[in-house]
């Protein structure tokens, strides 16, 4: 049981960004992958979750021993692949409520329906562990949402949808330091064993409040250092050029 990702090479318009990417989460580990703006990061969470514009060239990705390279993004979604984008978007005219019941509605087989009362007593029992008002449900997704309403929305759906692995992309993009904490408490409450959480990230701070199993230096779409969480603090020592550099002796 895993996410699984072997030598993976893809990128967009014909461009190869990541470059050879092996990598394995495992349920109830946090993976946080780092590296400078343009090393490949986002692309690649692009890649595991099936972005129309982007493109694999060669390698693998399964999860729990299942092909993704296949699956349309919905289908990844339905057999637990999340992610929660850098940027959300805002869906006018659904609320939370709503677009959640959608999304739980779209994995049931055909014909069955969820019960509404139930659905209702789990989305209220997800707001109150993330600490959050009810009354956030019934606004229209992301609609008039600050940066850090955003993301936590983005928590909350993560909450109620219970997917197997998790692929945050730059949560902590544009946060200020109280919506960073409230973020990663959010976070925190959802790990557990049955949870594979891939962190995404720019800078160490994040990592300061979502306490990483293994992290990943990512250079020029490719993992070159792989370590625990001492690694992050080196880099927020060093800075990534001494990777850049090493990088750069061995391709020479």
């Amino acid at each position: 049981m895993s996410l699984k990702i072997e030598n993976l090479h893809g990128g967009i318009g014909g461009k190869e960004i990541v470059q050879g990417v092996s990598l394995e989460i495992a349920p109830g580990e946090v993976h946080a992958i780092m590296g400078p703006n343009g090393s490949g990061k986002s692309t690649l969470s692009k890649l595991l979750t099936g972005h129309p514009d982007y493109e694999i060239y060669s390698g693998s990705i399964e999860m729990d021993g299942e092909s993704l390279l296949e699956m349309e993004p919905d289908e990844r979604a339905r057999k637990g692949l999340f992610m929660a984008f850098q940027y959300p978007c805002e869906i006018p005219g659904v609320t939370v409520a709503n677009f959640l019941r959608a999304a739980l509605q779209a994995r049931l087989p055909e014909g069955k329906t969820i019960n509404v009362t139930d659905f209702y007593k789990e989305l209220y029992a997800a707001m109150e562990k993330l600490s959050m008002d009810r009354k956030f449900s019934s606004r229209y997704v992301n609609e008039g949402f600050s940066g850090g309403e955003k993301k936590r929305n983005e928590i909350l759906q993560m909450a109620v949808l219970k997917p197997k692995y998790a692929i945050l992309d730059e949560t902590d993009s544009g946060l200020d330091i109280d919506a960073l904490k409230i973020v990663a408490n959010g976070v925190n409450a959802l790990k557990g064993p049955q949870l594979g959480i891939l962190l995404i990230t720019h800078y160490q701070r994040l990592l300061n409040y979502i306490i990483p199993d293994y992290v990943h230096v990512m250079v020029k779409g490719k993992i070159v250092a792989s370590g625990t969480k001492e690694l992050a603090l080196r880099l927020e020592e060093k800075g990534y050029s001494q990777f850049e550099e090493e990088l750069a002796a061995q391709t020479h």
